[in-house]
């Protein structure tokens, strides 16, 4: 309730401002009582009709850390000069952002997922304490898109998106690679099936340049969502970052701004159900990461919609997988882009009436208006209904007495051996050990890995996994063994990985009573995840178990693991 009042209020609190006031960045700058505001507004040099304008926040994620956001002040200029051209007075200002893939396989990924939340409310604050007209949101990777997301939805002010592009994909020996094969590369090490000379080769090339990594990960995956949602123009999740048409498309957003604040157009006129269930249908069709199933029900939440993970069984049902990029495939977002982009995905899957084609867009026309220019380019990279690569998409939720919150796994990503299977399980309370055993040999063909207290509230944080699951890959293991958690997956993961598992450990979930030797049986196709120990066993288990002590008890994750809900609400904090 709490969280619903605080969306109300600001909602509430605008609606006043529109009445009583023509801007709401009035409420910081006209009249005589602000001419102390407008004096510290000149100490920082703008001028009287700078200030006069319609003032327009420009959130950018810009940093030194994360190789998608190193290239994010050149996209800010572009924005800069687009709104100016319009008529309007740019204002930026900051927000944080992890690098997953350098956070990954240590304690820094406890801290990826909640940097979501300090996200959304650091945007809030900004927004609200100086009261911009409009805002533009610049991200481009992993938890900084849907926080950007959360928070437009929550202010519900004008907003539009404009990402930094996809990395291009590296080359070597004439063929593509990326980030994923690097991962997969130390695996390939440990087995003795790369030397050491290899991978740092490998290792100098896989990542070219600037950008969010190559391959449909978790950051390009959230950017399609967010172009497929009517966010973004179209171009935005798919135009790499290296092109002068990204630097264009990042002018066109800034003029667009000035035309969405207008018409009034607020982030929940485009974000409705139907814009939700549009952004899942392209979702399925492309196979993107498993991390979407948490940050979309989440940035639904900011806007009083409930989304339920049976909505994405119910879509990925009807709407075939037309694509398969890394690591599913060997094509990369690059090859996505000049095969006609998102917008030819959506175009494509329409036939089957799974997108909603009077839903608006930022463009200020509807869907339908936008997909009439589109066209597939490129028939191997966006395959036509005829020939898709499942009739089903990319996602699933499984469920059964081991998840019955449901469990997610990227099914286009799993091969064909390990959609139905049944196996050992060995077990860990951390990542680190499970790392330790797969690189220490001690996995075998036929091995269910169970990790488990990773989840939200247990890890705290809920690590994404994409070490030990690359490690398994590269191994040669990934057709004979499969891996279940109550944490997360990278976009980059391939092969049987199931993650979200929920309830999970650290609430008692029945991963927690699952025991080094039980058997574990995995029924993709059927939507199942069972343990295959006897309720009366369970219930004897459940009586013996004990809360395990979390690992970090100080500090913003001890705050986090407090607040924070189940992976199968998004990982949302209590209302």
């Amino acid at each position: 309730m709490a969280g619903r009042r605080r969306r109300q209020g600001i909602e509430t609190g605008q609606k006043k401002e529109v009445r009583e006031k023509k801007m709401r960045s009035d409420l910081m700058k006209k009249g005589f009582e602000r001419a102390p505001h407008r004096s510290l507004f000149k100490a920082m040099g703008y001028t009287d009709e700078e200030i006069a304008r319609p003032l327009i926040g420009v959130v950018n994620a810009a940093n030194e850390i994360v190789p998608g956001h190193i290239h994010l002040d050149l996209i800010t200029q572009d924005v800069k000069a687009g709104i100016r051209m319009a008529g309007g007075t740019p204002v930026e200002f900051p927000v944080i952002g992890v690098c997953d893939g350098i956070a990954m396989g240590h304690a820094g990924m406890k801290y990826s997922l909640a940097s979501r939340e300090l996200i959304a409310d650091s945007i809030e604050i900004m927004a609200m304490a100086h009261p911009f007209d409009a805002l533009v949101f610049i991200p481009n990777c992993d938890k900084i898109i849907p926080g950007m997301l959360m928070a437009s939805l929550r202010l519900n002010i004008p907003s539009i998106f404009i990402s930094g592009g996809p990395m291009l994909a590296g080359k070597l020996h004439g063929k593509p690679v990326d980030l994923i094969s690097v991962f997969e590369g130390v695996g390939a090490v440990k087995a003795k099936k790369m030397t050491t000379a290899a991978l740092k080769q490998l290792e100098d090339c896989a990542c070219p340049g600037c950008g969010s990594c190559s391959g449909m990960y978790t950051a390009n995956s959230m950017n399609c969502v967010t172009e497929a949602l009517g966010l973004g123009l179209p171009g935005h999740g798919t135009i790499p970052a290296v092109l002068a048409s990204r630097h264009r498309l990042a002018k066109h957003a800034g003029m667009k701004i000035m035309t969405l604040l207008k018409k009034g157009i607020k982030p929940r006129d485009i974000c409705t159900l139907a814009a939700f269930k549009n952004a899942i249908a392209v979702d399925m069709a492309l196979g993107c990461s498993t991390n979407t199933v948490l940050h979309i029900p989440a940035i639904a939440h900011e806007a009083g919609i409930k989304l339920d993970l049976n909505l994405f069984n119910k879509i990925s049902g009807t709407t075939p997988n037309i694509c398969k990029l890394s690591p599913a495939g060997h094509h990369h977002i690059e090859d996505l882009d000049t095969a006609g982009g998102i917008q030819a995905v959506m175009k494509v899957i329409s036939a089957l009436g799974v997108i909603d084609d009077k839903a608006i867009t930022v463009t200020g026309k509807t869907v339908g208006a936008n997909l009439k220019a589109a066209r597939v380019l490129n028939t191997d990279v966006i395959r036509p209904l005829k020939n898709p690569y499942s009739q089903q998409g990319g996602i699933a939720i499984l469920r059964g007495n081991l998840a019955p919150d449901g469990g997610v796994v990227k099914q286009s990503a799993v091969a064909q051996a390990m959609q139905i299977n049944e196996g050992k399980a060995r077990v860990f309370d951390c990542e680190d050990d499970a790392i330790a055993a797969i690189m220490g040999g001690k996995i075998k063909g036929g091995d269910i890995v169970v990790i488990r207290y990773e989840g939200p509230k247990g890890g705290p944080g809920m690590r994404e996994m994409l070490s030990p699951t690359s490690a398994i890959v590269g191994m040669g293991l990934d057709k004979t063994v499969a891996l279940l958690t109550d944490g997360r997956f990278s976009g980059g993961t391939q092969g049987a990985a199931i993650g979200h598992i929920s309830p999970e450990a650290a609430d008692g979930g029945p991963i927690a009573l699952v025991k080094e030797g039980d058997i574990i049986a995995i029924d993709i196709p059927a939507k199942k995840l069972n343990l295959k120990v006897s309720d009366e066993e369970l219930a004897k288990r459940r009586a013996a178990w004990k809360p395990k002590q979390p690992a970090i008890t100080t500090g913003y994750l001890a705050r986090y693991a407090k607040l924070v809900t189940s992976a199968s609400t998004g990982a949302i904090f209590k209302d």
